[in-house]
């Protein structure tokens, strides 16, 4: 037999019925531009047709605004030239030679760009649960690759004091 969802306090009749997505697993850094990156990233899974709109929707606010991403076409082999999301199409484009791998770049019309640290979908929580806080550490000024080597090999504790 079915069942029912009533729905919960705040919420419509319409709200029980309406798909949400995700919350993407994200933190940005406090202060702008500390360091080579401006926040870490660690999607659910390596589609990313599945991950990018909740990531772009947390980012980006404005339905009217254009989003192009890049992406690391090692890290996203096959990616789609456009992603749709609701109300939006958001171009993808690979990262050239010489771009730095295990990023994710947003350009967002209405607030500028992001450099994110990529942390692979099948890192352990507990690695992910670093990497994501170490990129808001002022004092870290590691890239991406550094970082996730440094992970890798179990060295994330002593990272930030890194160069």
């Amino acid at each position: 037999m079915g069942t029912s969802r009533t729905p919960g306090a705040g919420e419509s009749a319409a709200d029980a019925h309406t798909y949400r997505m995700p919350m993407p697993r994200l933190t940005l850094t406090r202060d702008v531009s500390h360091g080579p990156l401006d926040g870490a990233w660690w999607p659910r899974c390596d589609a990313l047709e599945l991950e990018l709109p909740s990531l772009v929707a947390a980012l980006e606010p404005d339905l009217d605004a254009e989003v192009r991403v890049t992406v690391d076409p090692a890290e996203w082999p096959g990616a789609p030239h456009a992603v749709m999301a609701p109300g939006r199409a958001i171009t993808v484009e690979p990262a050239g030679p010489g771009d730095e791998a295990h990023v994710i770049t947003l350009d967002c019309d209405t607030v500028g760009r992001w450099v994110l640290l990529v942390v692979p979908p099948e890192e352990s929580a507990g690695t992910a649960a670093r990497l994501l806080a170490a990129v808001d550490d002022p004092e870290n000024r590691l890239t991406a690759a550094r970082m996730l080597a440094l992970a890798r090999t179990a060295r994330l504790g002593g990272m930030a004091g890194e160069r």
